[in-house]
């Protein structure tokens, strides 16, 4: 029996994802509704990442056009399958406008995904969206719909700093370390040996935290330090600022839950830092509460995105709050402000910069697709350090999850990278109701 070939029907959501999507399915045939189309074209002016997509993605249909019909089937190429728009057609068994309601652009979708399969009987029809709830709508009309699912990652391999305990190290090795301060990996570490990795070296109840510098191939000792006004309170946290502070990493994922000190780890590191870069930028992206545009908020720009980056201005008040006013270091955080070499700042609004002799801090990275971390990241220039801090598992944005969102496909992507490490935050340190929160809620 033939295997029947397969049809990929795509929403708006996967191209606004992912601008390249329509040439990731193999083999396989894909189509867009018109409807699609539509939707792209009012995605088409502003500059965040689903306006790019959008223009990238039309760009690259009126390329196809040229080929042929747009209503016909066009090869995408060697080795991959065939393209055309659905136009507008009603399905005869089941109408999802008569089932839901009509005029929404979502049941228009649906129906031209099932007037397909219902005239393309030799293949299987199978709606491709990141809209959860548009896959159950058309699940429950018996349409077969999927998540895109290039991108996305296993979590599970996303290993951090606490991955890393070595039980049953000689005692010897653990007393050479803390005398020499380093020395020969020679094994030690066996098949968890990872480049710039961090480990907890064990034996009963003597231990030492450590660090694999593929540079020199030794086991180097860390210890625990004041980083303007913050001491770290664990392992994780110390392994967190190490990273932060080494300058042969340029690359940093901080991930973990709410309350572990990511944003206020990287903050302090780059405050200690301040004289090695022209300027200190903080950003975060903006994901509207509830669905709504900032827009809906009342005031001028300043009033609407104030909320959303007042997490960030806390982190920076703690840290002065940690010194006198008249104190050297408490001044310098003022002076860093006024003269415009700290800033904080919604992430749209550093798109399309160069990032050279910056360190750039991206906070809730969760909420950013791959694209957008990649774009980041090709915009570094010179003497210019990214740190992405987030928790995978909290996501806030509809078409994200903890398997294809940004901060998850950086860390599985770029491990074992020389210029790159991931430390993960496990145990919180913000109060004792918060963690209790975190565990149990």
């Amino acid at each position: 029996m033939l295997k029947k070939e397969k049809i990929f029907v795509l929403d708006t959501s996967v191209l606004l994802h992912d601008h390249q999507a329509i040439t990731n399915f193999k083999n396989n045939n894909v189509t867009i509704p018109i409807t699609v189309l539509e939707e792209l074209d009012k995605f088409k002016v502003g500059n965040e990442t689903k306006n790019f997509c959008a223009r990238e993605v039309i760009r690259f249909i009126d390329k196809l056009s040229i080929k042929g019909s747009l209503q016909e089937w066009i090869s995408l190429g060697k080795l991959l399958g065939k393209f055309r728009i659905v136009m507008d057609s009603q399905p005869k068994l089941i109408n999802a406008e008569n089932v839901f309601s009509a005029e929404k652009n979502d049941h228009k979708i649906i129906n031209a995904a099932l007037y397909l399969k219902e005239q393309e009987p030799k293949h299987i029809v199978i709606l491709v969206t990141k809209d959860i709830n548009l896959r159950i709508k058309a699940k429950a009309l018996g349409l077969m719909a999927e998540d895109y699912e290039t991108g996305k990652v296993n979590i599970d391999d996303l290993k951090g700093a606490s991955s890393y305990g070595i039980e049953n190290v000689d005692s010897e090795i653990i007393r050479d370390i803390f005398i020499k301060g380093a020395i020969d990996e020679n094994g030690i570490l066996g098949d968890k040996k990872e480049i710039n990795g961090y480990y907890i070296l064990k034996n009963g109840k003597t231990s030492s935290l450590a660090f694999y510098n593929h540079l020199t191939n030794k086991i180097e000792r860390i210890e625990k330090e004041f980083i303007y006004g913050i001491k770290p309170k664990n392992a994780e946290q110390t392994f967190a600022f190490h990273a932060l502070l080494n300058d042969d990493v340029k690359l940093v994922a901080l991930q973990g839950v709410a309350g572990t000190g990511k944003t206020l780890l990287a903050l302090a590191a780059a405050l200690e830092q301040h004289k090695s870069y022209n300027q200190i930028i903080l950003a975060r992206p903006i994901v509207p509460l509830s669905n709504r545009e900032i827009g809906f908020l009342p005031g001028d720009v300043n009033d609407k995105i104030g909320p959303y980056m007042e997490p960030l201005w806390d982190n920076l008040k703690f840290i002065k709050s940690q010194f006198g006013d008249n104190e050297k270091k408490n001044r310098a955080i003022q002076e860093m402000q006024e003269n415009g070499k700290i800033v904080i700042t919604p992430l749209a609004f550093i798109r399309g910069r160069s990032l050279s002799n910056v360190m750039f801090i991206v906070d809730e990275a969760q909420n950013l697709t791959p694209h957008e971390v990649k774009t980041i990241i090709t915009r570094a220039g010179e003497n210019t350090k990214i740190v992405f801090t987030g928790d995978v598992h909290q996501i806030d944005s509809p078409y994200l999850d903890e398997n294809s969102n940004g901060l998850a496909y950086l860390i599985d992507r770029l491990k074992n990278q020389a210029l790159f490490t991931n430390v993960k935050l496990e145990k919180g340190e913000r109060s004792e109701l918060a963690n209790l929160a975190n565990d149990l809620l």
